[in-house]
């Protein structure tokens, strides 16, 4: 199957596969998932490329286990590749063409293990919105009733004082909903800390986290994060740092025409705001220490003068930015990180 590009739409029930040969069309047909990974053990190499989705990773991999030049892809360029309306065979089509594009980038994907990583990493971030959204319930509905508990603080001696007191009117079946309610937080507070220490021991057991664990800003859930984005290019496969920090939302959105560039914000609207989430709160967290005390490194020399001239969350954003060049450099060219010390 020399020359062969196969173009491949997934879908829980059925998948898509359309198989193409010096731009002609061989055939496109529909098959079942235990088909598919049947066609895959028997047919000859190929280059076989998926439209980047959920079950796209353990097709890959399936599919460079049978000695197949495996590959993913946008699905955002195949939706501008693809020609007249939305089906199954239409899209498998637009997957090969698309691959056959000039300096087309595809997705890399990610091993078993960094699969692993990202379920740990999902997992704590729905109980992180599940925990936020209860205690803003529990907040508004006991204001309700004129119980006001600490804008930042804790809710838990709040609703425990308001759960023992028998003088407030609340009727049983009211006190006994507040509960289950309250007891459902507090499990997802549990369930939030074993998340972090599962994350912690992973990140603390790889050579590579540990690396990244000495930025500044950098603990378990950055390193885990930029483990997994760099290490096999979670968004695309990346020359160099700058580019990995742009795919992370971290630089300026340019518009160039007639040979002028303008430079905009960072934008709102990026694939993974979650990661570009946590990078920028670790670094305000360094900026709040830097802006305080005198600087020790050189680094935190450009970074006092970045808050005294831009102010704390542009100098935040510029901290995030190095971290993730920095990081790159330190997994591609498998050095370690060493602050330079101000000269006395």
């Amino acid at each position: 199957m020399k020359n062969t590009i196969v173009g491949v739409d997934l879908a829980k029930d059925v998948i898509q596969v359309c198989i193409t040969k010096r731009n002609k069309v061989l055939s496109n047909k529909e098959m079942i998932p235990s088909e598919f990974s049947a066609w895959l053990a028997t047919s000859n190499s190929a280059t076989i490329v998926f439209e980047a989705c959920s079950t796209a990773n353990h097709w890959q991999q399936l599919a460079h286990s049978y000695g197949h030049d495996a590959r993913q892809i946008s699905a955002k360029l195949v939706a501008n590749i693809r020609q007249n309306q939305k089906t199954d065979k239409n899209d498998a089509l637009a997957v090969a063409q698309a691959c056959s594009l000039p300096e087309v980038k595809f997705v890399s994907g990610k091993t078993f293990k960094q699969q692993e990583l990202q379920s740990i990493v999902r997992i704590k971030e729905l109980s992180v919105k599940h925990k936020v959204a209860v205690e803003n319930q529990i907040r508004a509905l006991l204001l309700e009733f004129g119980i006001r508990t600490p804008t930042k603080g804790s809710i838990v001696n709040v609703v425990e004082l308001t759960l023992e007191d028998a003088d407030n009117g609340f009727c049983d079946e009211l006190r006994d909903s507040l509960a289950i309610a309250f007891n459902g937080y507090l499990d997802l507070v549990g369930a939030i800390k074993k998340y972090e220490s599962a994350l912690e021991r992973v990140a603390n057991s790889n050579a590579d986290c540990r690396k990244l664990m000495a930025l500044e800003g950098v603990g378990p859930m950055n390193a885990v994060n930029l483990y997994m984005l760099l290490s096999c290019g979670e968004m695309g496969t990346f020359r160099t740092g700058k580019d990995a920090s742009a795919c992370v939302g971290l630089t300026p959105i340019q518009h160039s025409t007639g040979g002028k560039a303008k430079l905009g914000s960072i934008g709102k609207h990026i694939r993974n705001h979650s990661m570009r989430s946590v990078l920028v709160s670790g670094a305000m967290a360094v900026c709040s220490q830097v802006k305080r005390r005198v600087p020790r490194t050189t680094k935190e020399t450009w970074l006092k003068g970045l808050i005294e001239r831009r102010g704390m969350r542009c100098a935040a954003v510029a901290l995030a930015n190095k971290t993730v060049r920095t990081a790159f450099s330190l997994l591609a060219n498998d050095t370690e990180y060493k602050a330079i010390p101000v000269a006395s």
